[in-house]
């Protein structure tokens, strides 16, 4: 399913970028953490170990540095080079999320890029197309959405 790409528009990507990268990291590796770290099996993990992953946000500018550490994903400070770096727009990254894009097509219309281990690259996708997760859905999100959550959980028994 192909659709036009979207970009957030220039001066916000500019304001964005000008946000700390360490605590977008950390917020980034606890939803994948809560997503992920449960689902990978010991030999993914043995291979994680001790590798410098990036995930850069193009239109957004923001960059997410995290690696595989004692048992979870871990935000990390990486002035360097990192072992994978897989970069795509927002809006894709969100296709993906909610499995509404392969990620075979977007690099192959080249909006998804992934440098660096090759190999790495591979069982990191291979990785995540095995696990059966469930869709993101954005639609819980909505404010009302998360109001409504929050009072049936403040609701008297």
């Amino acid at each position: 399913m192909s659709t036009i790409p979207f970009l957030l528009p220039k001066p916000l990507g500019d304001l964005l970028s000008r946000l700390p990268a360490y605590p977008g990291s950390l917020l980034f590796v606890t939803a994948l953490n809560l997503a992920l770290a449960k689902n990978l099996a010991p030999d993914v993990t043995r291979m994680l170990a001790g590798k410098k992953m990036r995930l850069r946000v193009t239109d957004a500018q923001l960059t997410f540095d995290f690696e595989w550490l004692d048992g979870r994903f871990s935000a990390c400070h990486n002035k360097a080079e990192a072992d994978l770096t897989i970069s795509a727009s927002a809006h894709d990254f969100v296709l993906l999320a909610r499995r509404q894009e392969d990620p075979d097509t977007l690099f192959f219309n080249r909006r998804l890029s992934m440098e660096g281990d090759t190999e790495l690259g591979l069982l990191v996708k291979n990785t995540i197309d095995g696990i059966e997760l469930p869709v993101f859905n954005l639609e819980r999100f909505k404010p009302a959405q998360v109001l409504e959550r929050l009072k049936s959980r403040f609701k008297p028994r």
